[in-house]
């Protein structure tokens, strides 16, 4: 391990570049485990990462990839052992320390998961997205919606939180609709567990935005933000929620109390990001377990690491589906 590859991304002015380069032991961060990576994946914070102010990366330079699975090759820590599998997310990963893009990786002991039941690449086709979907799905259980309350609406249904969120959902026996301005997902969204597909939401962007609709939604996993959002917390039933994870959409949110103070709505805000590290370990077991998503094969798209910037380009300009999982050993 003198030396490897990785994907390293420069800032050039006003540009940010990207390229393959050699590093060395000494370029990885301070930790306890070291990582020979196997798997990464994309997701719409990478995209920021290699964006000219995307907000994201502290400093440049930075491998980005904040997923990433393999194997130990090395550990200071009781925890792991050499030639455990595991996996690690979130946190500053990718984007104030060296990421996933990489052959390998060196990160804190408390910011590492144990693979357990699954295989490397399927934990990457979940990865930040998927257990982001897991998070957006416990929140409506533990806010007591169910299955027998009514539908439930994703939005950005095609990304990647937002199809692990339709798989989980449809497996847990909930009535799913899928919100989408891809016109042509229809029947993937269906195979996915979708009961109905329907355009993005407001289907009138032109309308003037009402505090109040009319009631559809016993909860909703919100994925998009902005005038998405608003429009869903006024369409939620009494008593109702929504999980709420991206802003894609854009960050503000043009609404009022109405929907919480007449209608008890509860607005669930979820982060993956810092979350601490024993209910990340569990959440996993579970997705390896009890709670795994039935359809992985269905939303996973492989992509070479030496490949992946065209894949990040799909997902900046939000035309990717799926789960973009980056091949990292042997992918240079």
């Amino acid at each position: 391990m003198d030396s490897f590859n990785a994907l390293v991304a420069r800032q050039d002015g006003d540009r940010i570049t990207t390229a393959i380069e050699t590093l060395s032991h000494d370029d990885l961060p301070p930790g306890d485990v070291t990582i020979r990576v196997a798997y990464s994946s994309v997701n719409f914070k990478d995209a920021l990462a290699v964006t000219p102010k995307g907000g994201v990366v502290r400093d440049y330079p930075i491998v980005p990839g904040i997923d990433l699975a393999g194997e130990v090759v090395d550990s200071q820590s009781p925890d792991f052992n050499v030639g455990d599998q595991v996996l690690a997310h979130g946190y500053d990963i990718g984007t104030a320390k060296h990421g996933g893009y990489a052959e390998y990786a060196r990160l804190p002991a408390d910011q590492v998961v144990h693979l357990g039941a699954l295989s490397a690449d399927d934990a990457m086709a979940i990865g930040t997205a998927g257990f982001t979907a897991a998070l957006s799905v416990q929140a409506l259980v533990d806010r007591g919606i169910t299955p027998d309350d009514g539908e439930i609406v994703v939005t950005g249904a095609t990304g990647g939180v937002g199809s692990l969120s339709i798989d989980l959902l449809a497996s847990a026996g909930y009535t799913v609709v899928a919100s989408t301005g891809k016109q042509d997902a229809s029947d993937h969204l269906r195979a996915l567990g979708a009961s109905e597909v329907i355009p993005r939401l407001p289907e009138d962007p032109d309308a003037k935005p009402r505090p109040l609709n009319k009631t559809r939604w016993a909860g909703a996993v919100d994925c998009v933000g902005g005038a998405t959002l608003a429009h869903v917390l006024s369409t939620v039933a009494y008593g109702g929620a929504v999980a709420a994870s991206g802003l894609t959409g854009g960050p503000a949110l043009n609404t009022t109390v109405m929907p919480f103070i007449l209608r008890g709505v509860a607005l669930l805000g979820i982060d993956s990001v810092l979350l601490p590290i024993e209910p990340r370990r569990e959440l996993w077991q579970r997705l390896g377990d009890s709670m795994r998503p039935q359809h992985l094969d269905n939303v996973k798209h492989p992509v070479d690491v030496k490949d992946v910037v065209s894949v990040i380009d799909e997902v900046r300009a939000g035309r990717y589906s799926g789960r973009g999982v980056v091949r990292v050993a042997g992918g240079f």
